[in-house]
């Protein structure tokens, strides 16, 4: 049962798959504490000491990359909907 139309479903699963690809690289780099994303991290201004500012980097690079992660599953679950919904669509047509 088609609940969106084709353009939409197109549209969602062509999302979906950017998404996909954006966040899994984006959490490979999180987790490999890329120096290039570290203006993204919650982070104080300032530290006591250096090793607390490394031990609260590796802490919210991790999360961030856990997070990426995440979200890349929530689009794997807007790709399945949009896939379904673009064959109920093709069907619905050609009937």
């Amino acid at each position: 049962m088609p609940i969106c139309g084709p353009k939409l479903s197109l549209c969602g699963l062509i999302i979906s798959v950017w998404g996909i690809i954006q966040l899994l690289l984006m959490g490979v780099f999180y987790y490999i504490n890329s120096v290039a994303l570290i203006e993204d991290l919650p982070l104080e201004e300032h530290y006591p000491t250096p090793q607390e500012f490394y031990a609260a980097a590796d802490v919210a690079y991790s999360q961030n990359a856990y997070n990426c992660w995440i979200a890349a599953c929530i689009y794997v679950l807007t790709l399945v909907i949009s896939v379904q919904q673009f064959h109920a669509n093709s069907r619905s047509t050609v009937a």
